[in-house]
């Protein structure tokens, strides 16, 4: 047997010759076959190329004598998404099909060129979904469905796998074969030849229905450095068999930068159709990889929202999207799309169910967020002194953090943020901080209180409303001896302007109860407080060997709409800190909305 290609008077190649039909059984060695030179007519000169048996040289070669060639369209990329089938293999990650459809349009919103929607023939669900997605009229991504190739002695058109994959109507199919003889002979149990033969039929069948194949190369790194002969003439095979995409996969996250570039220019020395590049991020170098990649000329990048996937998860295409068009120039969305960067990250991790990472590149709620000082003054100044883009590009914002190490600028740039012409003593606002937090209290998760301190040192300020008394009351009811259920009540005295306020409510807990109250006060004057509802609570002990007389932090985060803030309490006294975060927080969006300014008038009223 002898793989071989037809070419036309050109040279150009036109795909594998009948002569070269591959049997079901392994006669010779595949690297015994392939001790000639493979040319690429369309890049290469095969005067000068070497044989198939030195790719590294070869591709040195390649690299050398023709880059002009090969930056042709340099300027554009192709983003391929795998979310919904890679991506949800992610422990702890299950999509719904609504999700996915979701998703889905996102990411067609988003530019994405390609979207892997699922694997048809592995589950329903998965099938369902490719039915109901021909529905939903996608603006700019081409859909895949995705598949292996067909078992080892089992006809293409007999395989159930490939007969679903044809049956879910995309107009893309991507199919995973092995690349590496290691993966063939120990995990499938066949021959080498057979594992070429189930690629190159698979892939025929494909393009007899019509479909643009992208071939996934797994395993191809490992398989190459295992034996570069065998994972090459893999891409050889694919690609003669009429595969549109041949992916270099990194399946176990094992490569290094600049060996995968090595190994991607030895992968163009034989080959001519475009490469793309699906790393797996086991040694957190998976963006780092694809960047690689795209330096040895890779057009097609695959990865993850998040880069969500199995074991340590997938190339993260919300830092690869804007690292490749930022700033190396490449185009991989439309630019408009770059501002909803931010709003895809975070909006993919609440379908995903997953908190988003607060320290993730470009899209983090930290990731421009200044703490230090001098940090801050600098930024004050100059804003990429600490900024490496404008967080506007990405669709994220500048934070400017305050605590314990916070310098006069931080205090300044908060202010100027809530307008630019607050009259307040920074000196004093920051003496107060320092002081607060040397007590327990810390603010750069609670900049609300941060805000609200600066509000209060402005000479004009004036409080919407003033707790004078509060007392909580909390009453278990016992049944047969043992506590049944909790009954807390809570008694608050408020004066707004000349008005005094007595009210009591019940809530299901002491901190419920409380903030029942205070609303019960404050909604008959300011009606639009029922918009502002309590989204999260948070406790920390400060110093848990002190046990039931530890000082106990409270931070509170409310949301009215798109808004949100966080506001701080701290005390011996759980009642005390949280009564604190609850009415600065209560405070705070009155001080920001409230355009009502109570009649002076002195009386008490009872609720």
């Amino acid at each position: 047997m002898r793989l071989e290609r037809d070419t036309d008077a050109e040279g150009a190649t036109t795909g594998i010759s009948e002569s070269a039909a591959i049997p079901n059984q392994n006669k010779r060695r595949v690297s015994d076959i392939m001790n000639t030179t493979i040319t690429n007519p369309t890049k290469l000169n095969p005067n000068k190329l070497r044989s198939v048996s030195d790719p590294i040289g070869a591709a040195a070669e390649w690299r050398e004598m023709d880059l002009r060639t090969k930056s042709i369209c340099a300027d554009s990329l192709v983003l391929y998404d795998t979310t919904l089938r890679d991506g949800a293999q992610r422990k702890g990650v299950s999509f719904s099909l609504e999700d996915k459809l979701k998703i889905t349009h996102l990411l067609d919103e988003f530019g994405v060129t390609y979207i892997e929607g699922g694997w048809p023939g592995s589950n329903p669900k998965d099938f369902e979904y490719f039915q109901r997605v021909k529905t939903m009229g996608l603006k700019n991504a081409m859909m895949v469905a995705f598949g292996s190739t067909r078992k080892a002695g089992v006809t293409a058109e007999d395989d159930l796998n490939l007969r679903r994959l044809m049956e879910a109507d995309t107009p893309a199919v991507a199919l995973v074969g092995k690349a590496s003889s290691r993966h063939v002979m120990k995990v499938l149990r066949t021959s080498l030849d057979e594992n070429i033969a189930m690629i190159v039929e698979s892939i025929r069948l494909a393009k007899r229905h019509g479909k643009e194949v992208i071939f996934d190369a797994e395993h191809f790194f490992d398989g190459f450095e295992e034996d570069h002969d065998y994972a090459l003439s893999i891409l050889i095979a694919a690609e003669a068999a009429g595969a549109d995409w041949l992916v270099l996969c990194d399946t176990n996250g094992r490569m290094f930068p600049s060996r995968l570039e090595e190994i991607v220019d030895a992968a163009y020395s034989v080959i001519s159709k475009p490469l793309g590049i699906h790393a797996h991020n086991d040694s957190e170098l998976a963006v780092a990889n694809s960047l690689s990649a795209v330096e040895a000329g890779a057009k097609m990048i695959q990865g993850t929202i998040n880069g969500y996937g199995e074991r340590c998860g997938n190339a993260n295409l919300i830092s690869l999207v804007p690292t490749l068009q930022l700033k190396l120039g490449y185009s991989c969305i439309p630019q408009n799309s770059m501002a909803r960067l931010t709003d895809l990250s975070r909006t993919v991790s609440e379908l995903a169910n997953l908190s988003p990472d607060p320290y993730a590149p470009y899209v983090g709620s930290a990731a421009f967020a200044h703490k230090a000082g001098l940090h801050a003054a600098a930024v004050e100044k100059f804003a990429a002194s600490y900024e490496h883009i404008e967080p506007e590009l990405v669709g994220n914002s500048r934070e400017i953090l305050i605590s314990e190490l916070s310098g006069r600028g931080n205090v300044r740039l908060v202010a100027s943020q809530i307008s630019p012409n607050m009259d307040f003593q920074e000196q004093d606002v920051l003496n107060r901080i320092k002081e607060l937090e040397q007590k327990g209290y810390k603010f750069e998760d609670a900049q609300g209180s941060v805000e609200l301190m600066i509000r209060r040192n402005d000479p004009g300020y004036e409080a919407p409303f003033e707790v004078v008394e509060l007392m909580v009351v909390v009453n278990d009811r016992m049944q047969g001896g043992m506590p049944g259920s909790t009954n807390a009540q809570a008694v608050v005295k408020m004066r707004i302007a000349d008005t005094f306020i007595h009210t009591v409510s019940e809530g299901r807990g002491p901190v419920n109860a409380l903030d029942c109250a205070l609303r019960k006060a404050l909604l008959p004057v300011y009606p639009h407080l029922q918009n502002v509802r309590l989204v999260d609570y948070k406790v920390r002990i400060l110093d848990p060997d002190q046990a039931t007389e530890a000082t106990t932090r409270v931070v509170v985060e409310a949301a009215s709409e798109d808004e949100r803030w966080s506001t701080v309490g701290c005390s011996d006294n759980i009642i005390d800190a949280s009564a604190q975060a609850l009415i600065e927080s209560l405070e705070l969006y009155l001080s920001r909305h409230s355009s009502y300014n109570p009649a002076s008038r002195s009386k008490e009223v009872v609720a």
